[in-house]
């Protein structure tokens, strides 16, 4: 049995995929439904033995409910926004149900990989390598990216560097993100205005040394994000805390003429200022240093932006959720 938690969510759906295309079908989904029920669309046609409220599954847990041998928990749930302001909310579902996943694991014998997150590294003041002494340098901005660093260090505390693994997630896009309503990719917000309208907005640059739109981020593709995991479920002898990034930032800028190439549009894009509330604490730079994971055996190429861009554009023209 496969455990995957935030399993109808963004990520943890294409896991449940990639299991299903291994010929996987024993697979426990853990999530909460979303109130427009979007998330359902995430699950359609992938094959599971059973689904689980995430609170009733941790009660399952900590009362030792859950029977059957256990190989891997892939633990992909966590609350993902950027902006919430309910830091014992973050503490709970985040860091503290985290540690009952990975005490849990623990005691199964199963392989344990993570979700992590590049929001751990703040405005990059202390740069972006993942080697372990550098972790508890990491400045995060905002309470979920708090979180995150909160159970990376939880790991380092433990002990447990050497015996799960986590994965310090960048800026990742593509299918199955329709729920997640302000946090979904700046592609599939766009991709309808873009494609009917020729136009599409970004923010303006509040930060000297960055024109508008020019502000940089390490965008990687699910697809590839996806292959990662399956390769650490793959290779058990590899343990650690790892940067998932393509290891090139590109700007808004390219991110947008591949949006617009893909949707057969002129460029056409309107430069609108940013939220106060986000001015603090937006990354104007993010890119992973990916030595780590090449260092420790994965050396799949990563999906260029563009080609990554046309794949999700394809999708989108054809899955209208939002």
């Amino acid at each position: 049995m496969i455990v995957v938690t935030g399993g109808a969510g963004f990520i943890g759906s294409c896991v449940v995929a990639e299991l299903n295309r291994r010929g996987m079908s024993d697979i426990v989904v853990v999530d909460r439904w979303d109130a427009d029920g979007l998330k359902k669309h995430n699950l359609a046609g992938k094959s599971y033995t059973a689904f689980y409220d995430k609170c009733d599954f941790l009660q399952q847990v900590l009362s030792d409910g859950i029977k059957g041998e256990v190989s891997a928990i892939v633990h992909m749930g966590a609350c993902s926004s950027t902006t919430g302001q309910d830091r014992e909310y973050y503490r709970r579902n985040n860091f503290e149900y985290s540690c009952h996943m990975a005490r849990w694991a623990l005691r199964k014998k199963a392989r344990f990989i993570y979700a992590s997150s590049a929001a751990t590294y703040g405005g990059g003041e202390n740069g972006y390598a993942d080697a372990p002494e550098l972790i508890r340098q990491c400045k995060p901005l905002n309470y979920y990216g708090a979180s995150k660093q909160m159970f990376d260090a939880w790991v380092l505390d433990q002990n447990l560097y050497d015996k799960i693994v986590g994965l310090k997630f960048f800026n990742v896009f593509g299918p199955n993100e329709y729920h997640k309503g302000d946090m979904k990719s700046v592609i599939a917000k766009a991709y309808d205005k873009v494609a009917d309208e020729g136009r599409m907005v970004l923010f303006k640059s509040h930060r000297a040394g960055f024109a508008d739109g020019e502000q940089m981020r390490d965008f990687i593709y699910v697809k590839d994000v996806v292959d990662v995991v399956a390769w650490f479920l793959d290779t058990p002898r590899v343990n650690g805390i790892y940067n998932v990034g393509t290891g090139h930032a590109r700007t808004w800028n390219a991110l947008a003429a591949a949006l617009f190439a893909a949707a057969g549009r002129p460029v056409n894009i309107e430069y609108v200022p940013m939220p106060e509330l986000l001015r603090d604490k937006y990354q104007y730079f993010t890119e992973a240093d990916m030595a780590r994971l090449r260092k420790a055996g994965y050396v799949r190429p990563f999906t260029p932006l563009e080609d990554a861009v046309r794949d999700y554009a394809r999708y989108l023209k054809d899955h209208s959720y939002m």
